[in-house]
């Protein structure tokens, strides 16, 4: 199974998931997060936003952040869906999943990498307001979340 996949459609949580886990008597546990489309962020109202991403960097980017994650905790599977485009709120924009023996180490390894996807992959975000259209920035809250995965300096 392709671990990145940047697309346009819609996804599948259950037929994921099940496809993450399949034929592998090893898995104790499966660990996901979905990202959906809020119709509120910071103060103003929501109608659409727009997803678009370096293609070719972007896999590769998020494969390093897998990787990465893979070096940390023994997982037997992860995946990233990754939706570009058009969304409107309520839309889902991203899937997580890891598998391993464990659920410790599943839940650590989908937090590690969706803390690094928020704000390490090449993704721009430009959100319909109101006022208007405008390109959200990381926040400081993201890169907050990354400081507890620092490893210490040896």
């Amino acid at each position: 199974m392709q671990q990145v996949r940047i697309q346009t459609e819609d996804f599948d949580v259950a037929s994921e998931l099940a496809q993450l886990r399949a034929g592998d008597a090893r898995v104790g546990g499966i660990v996901s997060f979905v990202g959906t489309v809020r119709d509120l962020n910071e103060g103003a109202a929501i109608s659409s936003m727009e997803l678009e991403h370096y293609p070719g960097m972007t896999e590769q980017s998020i494969q390093a952040i897998i990787d990465q994650a893979r070096q940390r905790w023994p997982l037997y599977g992860a995946l990233v869906i990754h939706r570009v485009g058009p969304l409107q709120p309520m839309d889902q924009i991203v899937l997580v999943a890891v598998t391993s023996a464990h659920r410790g180490e599943a839940f650590a390894a989908c937090e590690f990498i969706i803390d690094y996807l928020k704000t390490e992959a090449p993704f721009w975000k430009k959100e319909e307001t109101p006022e208007g259209a405008r390109w959200v920035d990381a926040r400081v809250s993201d890169d907050q979340a990354l400081r507890k995965w620092a490893l210490p300096d040896m």
